[in-house]
Formats: structure tokens, C-alpha cells, sequence
């Protein structure tokens, strides 16, 4: 496989071009020949157009690339090395949404042959692979796996609005269903990844690694969440103590603030919910996950204290919120814990703009069903700063003290105009 792929005479397919897996498919089209296949129509013609649905990637980014965008199975059919790259989410009960994945393995069932490789890089739950997405496949293509065809997992390391890391410079892990599997699809994902790839033994032993990646950050966070909560009652900074705590070289450097996205704040459900499965019930993992998921309510309630303490009047009051996205300088909005910040606000009846230089209005108000603030007024009570785009460091405190009120407070979640903010009262995590 991997011989013939370098030669051309055999072709890649990436399904599903969003974060993940457009950089990936231009990545590999650098050299291969390459199918980038995507079920929806819009997204694939902007892509024919040289242009990133997701605002990651420049047009620059498809220059010398032998790519072709499609939604169309028989164009698909072409294809021998597919790769899965669609997203996969939880419900609004925490429980794995694997609709998306299901899906694609249907997809797949539909044009494999004999031959064949299949590779996933979503991320799922230890077993999901060849317990979930093998059946699917084989009921539909009728093709039996390591007979027939092969199956591999490489978790996705794509790191948004991240320059740095990238799929070329993160080592790779790679996993097959067996030796001569393992052995092709090392060599293939070897072509595009310059820090080398890990092979790992099994390929839940790759699901698993994936999901214990964010579940350690996403435990840490907690960990500086609940430790923000009790320094706030004693009148510390809390970022004052993690700098002085950070002076030990073993000392781990996470910081408190929200925690949405796509990956840490979704990941570890996948894991408690197959743990359950097996007769399990998490304990840290998820006392992380409830005080990580508790933060936008407990930022909500320290602004509404302020004002009910300098206005009295909260039908009247207003706050600004700076950011929507999930992390600073994307235009990702997927689980952004923002927006459970804006909906405790509105509960108490606050007038709330927000605003952000990355995010589509259009896109809010689909998703979360707000939109971004044509202009910012002069008055607000508070404003939260909750992300810290890069255009939002160049404002000071004269900037705050222009737009608020003379009692008002700036919340500052991630500590950025620490030692700043003079002119009104200053709150961070």
C-alpha cells in the first residue's frame, strides 16, 4: 500500500475537512494523491476555491497540492487509504454523540474494496474502533477486517490557532490491526510528520492515549478552578500564586479559567461513559469535569454580586463580555463555555453585549442564539474579559475606564491586565 501510494498509483481520501482533517489532507497532498471528501456541499466548494471554512489555514496553504474536494461517493470510490477526521461530540447530557464517526463508517462500507485501508483519527473511546465502526463497515461492505481490508487509529494532534504545533512537527501516534498494517500505515503517516510516530501495540491502546491526553489537562485546570474559588476567599490572586509556585522546576503550569472546545471539555466523557459501561463509575475524572463545567456560573455570580453591591438596579445594568470563542485568536466557537457565561447572566435579567474579533455573529446566533454587538456603549457595569485575543491586549486601563462605569468592575478570567487595571475595581480567576 504505502509503496503504491507514493508512486500515485494509488490514492488517499481524507473524510471530513474540518480542524482536523483539512490540514491533514493538504499535508499529505503535498505528495500523494489525494481525495478531500466532506458531506457538505458549501464547505467543498470553498475549499475548491482555496478557502479554509474553519479561518485556519491561508490560501497559500493548497498552493502544490494534488488534492481533489468532492461530496460525490463515486468520486470517493477512487480511493484505497481513507483516513476519518469527523468530529465527535457529546449530547446535551454529556453521553457520546457517534452519529458523526457512524456515519463515515457507513461512508466507507459503501466504496471499499478488497485491499483497502481505513484509518480513524476522530476521537472516540477505547474499543469504539473496532467494537462500533468495524460492524458498520463490514455490514455494508462485506468485507472482513485483516482478510480483506485493514483498520488502523492515529488520534488527531491538531492544536487550533496553534502555529507552532503543527501535524508536521507533533509525534504521531499510529496504531493497525495487525503487524503488516501497523508497518503501512507508520510509513504512510511517516511521509508528512517530521517529529516521527510512535507505534503503540493495539489500537485501543491509541484510542486510549488520546483520551487520557486531555483528560490530564482538563483535570489540572480543575484542580486550579477549585483552587481560584478558595484563593478568591482569602483575598488572593490566584495567578500571583501560581507565579511564585511556578519557581519549582517539577512545578506543573496550568491555569484557571473556562474550559470549552471540542477536546478537553469533551473528551473525558467519552472515557467515564465506556467506563460505566463496564461497571465503573468515575470519580476524579468527573468531580474535574463538574467543577470545570460549574466555572461560567460561578463567574456570573461574582459579576452579578458586584453590581447588586455599586447599582442595585440589575434590570438596568449592563455588561459587556469580550470573547466568544472557546480560546483565544480562533474563530472556533464549538462548546464555547462563554456562552453558558452569557445565559447566566441573562437569567438575572442583565442587559449583556458581547463582542469578538474571531467569531461569526452569524454563527452565535445559530449555535447559542446571540449575537456580537454592533458598537459598545459607554456605561457597562462590568465587563468580562473571558478570552484573551491577542487584540484585546493592546486595550489598557484608560480604554476600561471609558467604557464603564465609575463603580464598575473588570473581570479579568486569565489574569491578563493584571497589575493594569487602576482606575476601577479589578477581579480575575
Amino acid at each position: 500500500m504505502y509503496k503504491e501510494l507514493v508512486e500515485k498509483k494509488k490514492t488517499l481520501a481524507v473524510i471530513g475537512l474540518g480542524y482536523v482533517g483539512l490540514p491533514i489532507a493538504l499535508e499529505f497532498a503535498k505528495q500523494l494523491k489525494v481525495i478531500g471528501f466532506d458531506i457538505n456541499a458549501e464547505r467543498v466548494q470553498m475549499m475548491q476555491n482555496k478557502i479554509d471554512p474553519s479561518k485556519e489555514l491561508g490560501s497559500n496553504a493548497f498552493d502544490g497540492t494534488d488534492i481533489e474536494f468532492t461530496n460525490d461517493l463515486e468520486v470517493l470510490k477512487k480511493a484505497n487509504f481513507f483516513i476519518v477526521a469527523v468530529p465527535t461530540p457529546v449530547d446535551e447530557h454529556n453521553v457520546p454523540d457517534l452519529i458523526p464517526v457512524q456515519r463515515a463508517s457507513e461512508t466507507i462500507g459503501k466504496v471499499l474494496k478488497k485491499g483497502d485501508y481505513v484509518v480513524y483519527e476522530s476521537t472516540v473511546y477505547p474499543g469504539c474502533t473496532e467494537e462500533d465502526c468495524v460492524p458498520v463497515i463490514e455490514k455494508l461492505s462485506g468485507l472482513k477486517m485483516t482478510e480483506d481490508y485493514m483498520i488502523g487509529y492515529s488520534p488527531e494532534r491538531i492544536n487550533p490557532g496553534d502555529k507552532e504545533h503543527t501535524i508536521t512537527t507533533i509525534t504521531k501516534v499510529v496504531s493497525g490491526c495487525c503487524g503488516e498494517s501497523l508497518d503501512n500505515i507508520a510509513k504512510v503517516y511517516e511521509l508528512i510528520v517530521k517529529a516521527g510516530v510512535h507505534r503503540a501495540s493495539s489500537i485501543k491502546v491509541a484510542e486510549a492515549a488520546k483520551i487520557i491526553e486531555n483528560t490530564q489537562r482538563d483535570l489540572n485546570i480543575a484542580l486550579m478552578n477549585e483552587l481560584s474559588i478558595i484563593f478568591d476567599k482569602m483575598n488572593i490572586n490566584t495567578f500571583e500564586v501560581l507565579e511564585a509556585a511556578g519557581t519549582k522546576w517539577n512545578f506543573l503550569k496550568f491555569q484557571p479559567g473556562l474550559v470549552g472546545g471540542h477536546c478537553i471539555g469533551v473528551d473525558p466523557y467519552y472515557l467515564t461513559y465506556k467506563s460505566q459501561k463496564l461497571g465503573y463509575d468515575s470519580q476524579v475524572i468527573l468531580a474535574g469535569r463538574n467543577i470545570n463545567d460549574g466555572m461560567a456560573a460561578y463567574v456570573a455570580k461574582k459579576v452579578l454580586q458586584h453590581i447588586i453591591k455599586s447599582n442595585g438596579n440589575i434590570k438596568d445594568a449592563k455588561v459587556l463580555v469580550m470573547g466568544a470563542t472557546f480560546k483565544e485568536n480562533v474563530s472556533d466557537i464549538r462548546n464555547s463555555k462563554v456562552a453558558d457565561v452569557i445565559k447566566e447572566l441573562k437569567s438575572f435579567s442583565l442587559n449583556v453585549d458581547v463582542t469578538d474579533p474571531h467569531a461569526s455573529s452569524e454563527e452565535l446566533n445559530h449555535e447559542y442564539g446571540f449575537e456580537l454587538a454592533a458598537n459598545t456603549a459607554k456605561d457597562y457595569d462590568a465587563v468580562i474579559i473571558t478570552v484573551p485575543h491577542d487584540a484585546y491586549k493592546k486595550m489598557d486601563d484608560a480604554y476600561f475606564t471609558s467604557i464603564t462605569k465609575k463603580d464598575a468592575i473588570v473581570a479579568d478570567l486569565k489574569g491578563t491586565y493584571r497589575n493594569n487595571i487602576k482606575s476601577r475595581q479589578y477581579w480575575s480567576l
